[in-house]
């Protein structure tokens, strides 16, 4: 694969994506209604709820990244929120279909599995791709419904497709307002202090290009650690002692598991805020 599209490009995503691929050689088109902040690629500004833009702009590709979306509950209506993701997914996996594109991959979230969690407790910890959906907001389902189009576009088509349940991503110039305000107590415990650096989330999205997949998958993908100073372990014994554990945890480990995604993709995340002196 050497021409790649990625859909929502000009998002903080989409930007260290696309740096990443050009920097490695890849010819990339950018697909946005807004033009980037600096253009590393050839931009065209695209609808993506729009079939036949999404058509004109595909044509000729070799596969496609997704990122663009609404990016989360409350920024419009409930009801735009799904419509418009909705389409957007249905949208590119079909054009993908029809061009016969080499490889999807596309962005889900740890809200397709519930959370943050909204007054209920982890099924299991740490949690790993097993562990059962729940959709809590229309976004959620977006998520949800999005992970099934992709199976079934697999399905049908015997394309590869990958999907990754990301928390909540972190830009490097924000982690200290972000860890000022909510590393500790119970501020981020119903997302199990879960967090990605954005420039992992774009090496996830190259791994997924690049990896040996033949199948529909997704992978849960987090930073390596929590954003606590307090061990994984003790953690899940303050905040949730009734909750079973899989399997024990070391030090500072995510509680959310990133073997799958280490295993497949060749996945170890670069980035952690314990890394860039912010006490």
């Amino acid at each position: 694969m050497e021409k790649i599209v990625v859909t929502g490009g000009s998002g903080q995503v989409g930007y260290e994506l696309i740096k990443d691929l050009v920097e490695r050689g890849y010819k990339v088109l950018n697909i946005d209604l807004v033009p980037p902040k600096e253009r590393l690629c050839p931009y065209l500004r695209v609808d993506i709820t729009d079939f036949g833009q999404v058509c004109e702009a595909l044509h000729g590709y070799d596969a496609v990244v997704h990122l663009g979306a609404i990016i989360n509950s409350g920024i419009v209506t409930e009801e735009q929120t799904f419509r418009q993701n909705i389409a957007s997914i249905y949208n590119v996996f079909a054009v993908a279909q029809m061009y016969r594109m080499q490889r999807v991959v596309w962005i889900s979230s740890i809200q397709a599995m519930g959370f943050p969690l909204r007054g209920t407790l982890p099924v299991y910890l740490p949690v790993d791709e097993a562990y059962p959906v729940r959709a809590n907001n229309s976004y959620a389902l977006t998520k949800v419904l999005g992970e099934e189009i992709l199976r079934q576009f697999h399905t049908q088509t015997g394309i590869p497709a990958v999907g990754f349940r990301f928390p909540y991503i972190i830009r490097q110039e924000r982690y200290e307002l972000i860890l000022k305000n909510e590393r500790r107590g119970k501020q981020h415990a119903n997302e199990l202090w879960g967090y990605l650096d954005v420039r992992d989330a774009a090496q996830c999205c190259r791994l997924a290009l690049e990896a040996d997949i033949t199948g529909a998958e997704i992978f849960v993908a987090t930073a390596a650690d929590t954003l606590m100073e307090t061990d994984s372990m003790e953690l899940m014994r303050e905040y949730y002692p009734e909750v079973p554990i899989k399997r024990a945890v070391n030090g500072h480990e995510s509680l959310f598991s990133i073997e799958k995604a280490r295993k497949v993709l060749g996945f170890e995340p670069k980035y952690s805020w314990r890394d860039m002196g912010i006490l």
